[in-house]
């Protein structure tokens, strides 16, 4: 075996984002910079470097076909014996989505690292080389295996359960609404491409509107964006009853970033009027892992009671 060949491989996985985009003619900024390209902007850390160039999208066109697509990828690099770590090139849009499910669906016995950039490579503040470097040095370090998929970000290393973008501007963009551990995998490797699951806004006077044309749209599952500590109003909870009838997962949430999120009000629109309805109250995932988690628990078919359970696991933890 050659001294090169003995040093440990990571893959790269490149989905496109900030990190692959240049600003063009017009003006707007596209992912163009292959996986090659960007790892020629980094040094190579006692390592070998693999790059798939999977795609080249904006995390905000990411469809859950596309999420599945990277979720898959990964496992394929994750059996290859040859494999030390995972690295996935992803844009921050949608990035705490597509980690949540890799997270859901694979029992890592590698590491697996999502990264990428706020600015653009050609910025003046471009963070992609810093972070895709950081992120191939946490990838060859066993142990991280242990915590499940982890974000890594201007430095920083976060557990993927319950991260959120916090900004859009800073090159600090992530954090957790609740500081935690990811809690295990729970195998759902059901594959979540063809899974439809809305999440419907909560404000003050909505009706039962949006949450209806998505039943008619043939949603398989709903997540609320609701107030506060996942409240919403007597409309909705009816709504939410007509859900349960028609044994369509209901999952409540909140557009507040930061907290536990607790059944405790009732008024007749509250979070405990819309669990007695029917629906399974998210405890810490904010509406885009909310609706990750559920499709992924649809996919693998599980039903009301583990539903309840899996939105519940973190609550051992906190």
């Amino acid at each position: 075996m050659s001294l090169e060949h003995a040093k440990p491989l990571v893959a790269v996985i490149a989905t496109g984002g900030t990190i692959a985009s240049q600003r063009g003619a017009s003006g707007a900024s596209a992912p163009t910079l292959t996986g090659e390209n960007l790892l020629a902007l980094v040094p190579r850390n006692g390592c070998r470097l693999r790059t798939m160039d999977l795609m080249a999208k904006d995390s905000a066109s990411l469809t859950l076909d596309d999420i599945q697509r990277i979720s898959d990828a990964v496992q394929t690099q994750l059996l290859d014996p040859e494999v030390a770590g995972v690295v996935v090139l992803h844009g921050t849009d949608a990035m705490e989505e597509t980690a949540l499910l890799v997270h859901l669906q694979r029992r890592l016995a590698k590491p697996v690292i999502f990264t990428g950039a706020q600015f653009t490579s050609d910025h003046a503040k471009s963070d992609g080389p810093a972070n895709l470097s950081g992120a191939i040095v946490a990838a060859l370090r066993p142990e991280h295996a242990d915590q499940g998929v982890l974000l890594y970000f201007d430095e920083k290393l976060l557990p993927v359960w319950g991260v959120y973008k916090y900004s859009t501007e800073m090159a600090d963009a992530f954090r957790q609404a609740r500081p935690m551990a990811s809690p295990e995998s729970l195998g759902l490797d059901g594959d979540v491409g063809a899974i439809r699951v809305d999440i419907v806004a909560v404000y003050p006077g909505c009706d039962q509107t949006h949450l209806q044309a998505s039943l008619a749209a043939g949603a398989d599952g709903i997540v609320l964006a609701a107030l506060g500590s996942g409240n919403a109003n007597p409309c909705l909870v009816e709504a939410v009853r007509q859900c349960t009838a028609l044994a369509i997962p209901v999952v409540v949430s909140s557009r507040v970033p930061d907290g536990l999120l607790a059944s405790g009000y009732g008024g007749g629109g509250g979070g405990h009027d819309l669990v007695a309805a029917g629906a399974i109250h998210a405890s810490i995932l904010r509406p885009g892992q909310a609706r990750i988690l559920l499709a992924a628990l649809i996919a693998a078919g599980r039903g009301k009671q583990e539903m309840r359970a899996a939105f519940g696991q973190e609550m051992l933890l906190v």
